[in-house]
């Protein structure tokens, strides 16, 4: 049954005009289990909780997580729809391009190898944060970057020997993550002195910049919503998973779902457990280097053994994180090289003999720690993927709801919305536009300056070269 599913599936992408290249061998759980990975609550939901609580309080955490998950799920089913009609590792490039023309698809590739590579950064940077005072060590800048070196070339080297380990190591992370946050929930619900429930709700900012709360809530956002992106892994695998239609749709879904539910029971437990916020926030190394605010919160409710040992549990989910944002970077390279649309195309869609997209791996993960190194603020880094991805989200989801009142939308996959399509598509555009201008803003606009950088270099460089030889996708053509 595996085998013919698998050579439809191989006979589809051929129409698409793409030959079978990648190993398709991932099933249902295992393409949600990427996506699951990459949003990865002990990753986004931890490094960035300081910054969470900072700005908007015990109070970001119980309202600021789900009015997250609400918009980003309407985004979610938003684009499973068109994951369900165009199942191919160009993912939303390829969306855009069948509904808007090859110069959309150009853009939207861009954005989304933009965010992909910042996302990538922001994670493995944020697992260093962790990895760094664990092993004993002091957070320099040059101990950092050493350490975060080591977790790239970690994560290239078995993206590099194949699709099976990949989705092996995927299917294991998500019950280390769904263990870990139990375990880690019932330690601290148990073991740990507790605030009263109330006390979530508690409304109090500590940013320097002497914001108003409503400010620094709306503000806050960011830590929940970069949790939230990556989930478009589901379908940048497709053309490695069987079934994409369905499966491919469905992990992205549910992987937002689950995701929420299982961060939002962390982070209520987590700040149950805090003994005195500006404590927590300004918790220093020997060296006087900021000790992650999470990190603090267990070692202090727990003691120090156990909440080194609940810590390292946190960093194994980072790493896993980690190692999908890999595969999912390298296979939205390995689809636009394919097509022609990057510098020295030949080059990074060529697929090495374990049939993975080697030089887009390792390409990943060499651009990746530039921008680490670059950004300066892991706030920035992350603002910057967020705004990058969901422009790169959003814009198939423009096209396709402009197309449908025309009627000339995509034929709808084994996955649609049926009527309530229209409305969760304007849902999701409204969230987006929002979520984008904000996030924009702070740290002297810095990830607004730097999108808008972005924007105009690739603006000169279609318009000089690019719209003139961009091919576009097989099927544009």
């Amino acid at each position: 049954m595996t085998d013919t599913s698998t050579s439809d599936d191989a006979r589809e992408l051929n129409r698409l005009g793409y030959a079978q290249e990648l190993f398709r061998t991932m099933g249902g759980f295992s393409n949600f289990a990427i996506s699951f990975s990459i949003i990865s609550v002990l990753t986004g939901a931890v490094t960035l909780y300081g910054y969470g609580l900072r700005m908007g309080g015990p109070f970001e955490m119980a309202v600021g997580w789900p009015l997250v998950a609400v918009g980003t799920l309407a985004v979610a089913l938003s684009m499973a729809e068109l994951a369900s009609a165009l199942p191919t590792s160009g993912s939303v490039y390829h969306w855009a391009t069948k509904l808007g023309g090859r110069s959309w698809g150009w853009f939207t590739a861009w954005l989304n190898i933009a965010g992909n590579i910042t996302v990538l950064a922001g994670v493995d940077y944020g697992c260093a944060l962790f990895v760094t005072p664990l092993l004993g060590l002091q957070s320099t800048k040059a101990n950092l970057l050493v350490v975060y070196a080591c977790i790239l070339v970690s994560h290239a080297i078995i993206n590099h020997f194949g699709i099976r380990l990949v989705a092996w190591l995927n299917d294991f992370s998500v019950t280390v993550h769904i263990v870990g946050v139990v375990v880690i929930v019932g330690a601290l619900l148990i073991f740990a002195p507790q605030k009263p429930v109330a006390f979530v709700l508690t409304k109090v900012s500590n940013n320097a910049d002497g914001w108003p709360y409503w400010w620094a809530f709306i503000l806050g956002l960011l830590q929940a919503q970069w949790t939230f992106t990556g989930y478009d892994a589901s379908a940048s695998v497709a053309e490695e998973t069987v079934d994409p239609r369905r499966r491919a749709a469905w992990g992205m879904v549910l992987a937002v779902v689950v995701s929420g539910v299982v961060g939002y029971l962390l982070l209520i437990a987590l700040t149950l457990s805090i003994d005195n916020i500006p404590d927590v926030l300004g918790a220093t190394d020997s060296g006087g280097n900021e000790i992650p605010a999470v990190l603090t919160i267990l070692i202090r409710a727990l003691g120090s053994r156990a909440g080194t040992v609940f810590s390292w549990l946190t960093v194994m989910a980072m790493w896993f994180c980690g190692l999908s944002a890999v595969t999912w970077c390298s296979r939205v390279i390995y689809a636009f090289a394919r097509d022609e649309g990057m510098p020295r195309s030949s080059l990074w869609c060529k697929v090495g003999s374990h049939q993975t997209p080697a030089n887009a791996i390792w390409l990943s993960i060499a651009i990746s720690f530039a921008a680490a190194v670059y950004s300066g603020a892991y706030a920035v880094v992350t603002s910057i993927s967020v705004i990058a991805l969901y422009a790169s989200y959003i814009v198939p989801v423009f096209l396709e709801w402009k197309a449908t009142r025309r009627g000339e939308g995509f034929r709808r996959g084994p996955f649609h919305l049926g009527k309530y399509g229209r409305v969760i598509n304007v849902i999701a555009l409204i969230w987006v536009v929002f979520i984008s201008t904000i996030l924009s803003l702070p740290d002297e606009m810095r990830a607004g300056k730097t999108i808008l950088g972005l924007m105009a270099l690739l603006s000169l460089w279609y318009a000089l070269s690019k719209r003139h030889n961009f091919r576009g996708p097989a099927f544009a053509e």
